[in-house]
């Protein structure tokens, strides 16, 4: 093959400079890209290995646009969230196979969820799957009356809103853990609840009526927390100012947990042999050598599957008949809780 000059440093090589590489029209290369019907077998292979050696890879955005569809699933997010971060990798690994492409929006600090979601629908994505929502019911139902809407994690009443909800079963969660430590022979279990964070009613409501269940409603023990470390510490420094310490306590999620097992281990307050600290969500964090956390593990692929096949559902005309799936959770025992001392 003659020899073509090269693409400039920096510039995003074209079909044109394909066509150059492989001396072959244009056109042609494009019905090669499409994988269309009208290229000989050794043309198209000549045109591919011409795209490799110069980097070209097809704009698949623009080529969505110009069919008037852009297959484009936004997801929103929080940027600190680590149980968000395992749901992205569940969305990208049911929603790239589908022929869907996904965006993403980031929740942080001085980016409220407004921000987030505006810029989604700035993009021309098709539908909206929002990860721990916390917006008011009022703004999601003006979302989803202009394109289909996937809640996960946030329990909404009642399907008028027309919004599609994933979640888990907070509260069997908060029960499977307190079945746990009450199995361990505890009895005076605390927990630091989220606050006003989607899940936070559900799982608090668990703990009441499990620790009930028990015969231990005159042990149940509430404190205020949130959604993260600096919460679980705030929720633990409580505890270490009141005596006699608990001898287990369950945090809202990981992150809070782990904030917990900071302030424990600053205070010498050994876990679990003093007192077993139980997380929720089973995210990466949980996972670590270092924190080796028992918690309860939410089931990621299934919740991603769910989220992301009711978007592309509600895209085709379909609509569930309670717009709601629950997704059992499951404990996952690690180093953190052993028998009361």
């Amino acid at each position: 093959m003659p020899p073509t000059p090269a693409v400039p440093h920096g510039k995003r090589p074209t079909l044109a400079d394909v066509a150059a590489r492989a001396g072959v029209s244009t056109a042609l290369v494009s019905i090669v890209m499409r994988d269309a019907k009208g290229a000989g077998a050794a043309t198209r292979e000549r045109v591919l290995e011409a795209a490799q050696e110069i980097g070209y890879r097809p704009d698949a955005r623009a080529r969505l646009l110009r069919s008037h569809r852009s297959h484009l699933l936004g997801v929103q997010f929080g940027l600190q969230h680590p149980f968000h971060s395992d749901l992205l990798e569940g969305i990208y690994a049911v929603a790239e196979p589908a022929g869907y492409q996904i965006a993403l929006s980031a929740v942080a600090a001085g980016r409220g969820e407004q921000r987030a979601t505006d810029a989604l629908l700035a993009d021309r994505c098709e539908a909206l799957i929002l990860l721990g929502p916390q917006a008011p019911a009022a703004r999601l139902a003006e979302l989803a009356g202009q394109l289909p809407v996937v809640s996960v994690a946030r329990r909404l009443r009642g399907t008028a809103l027309g919004v599609e909800v994933v979640r888990t079963a907070d509260d069997e969660g908060a029960r499977q853990a307190v079945d746990h430590l009450v199995a361990l022979g505890h009895r005076d279990i605390a927990h630091i609840d989220g606050g006003r964070a989607p899940g936070a009613a559900d799982r608090r409501r668990g703990y009441r009526t499990a620790m009930s269940r028990h015969g231990l409603a005159d042990r149940v023990h509430v404190l205020p927390g949130g959604l993260t470390e600096e919460d679980g510490a705030a929720g633990a420094h409580a505890l270490l100012d009141a005596t006699p310490l608990p001898t287990a306590v369950l945090a809202f999620n990981d992150r809070s947990a782990a904030g917990v097992l900071d302030t424990f281990l600053r205070a010498r307050v050994s876990v679990p042999d003093e007192v077993s600290v139980i997380g929720f969500d089973d995210s990466h964090l949980a996972r670590l050598a270092h924190i080796n956390l028992t918690t309860v593990g939410q089931d990621i692929p299934r919740l991603a599957e769910l989220a992301v096949g009711r978007a592309i559902a509600r895209l085709g005309g379909e609509r569930t008949a309670t717009g709601e799936a629950v997704v059992a959770p499951h404990l996952v025992i690690r180093g953190t809780t052993a028998g009361p001392a």
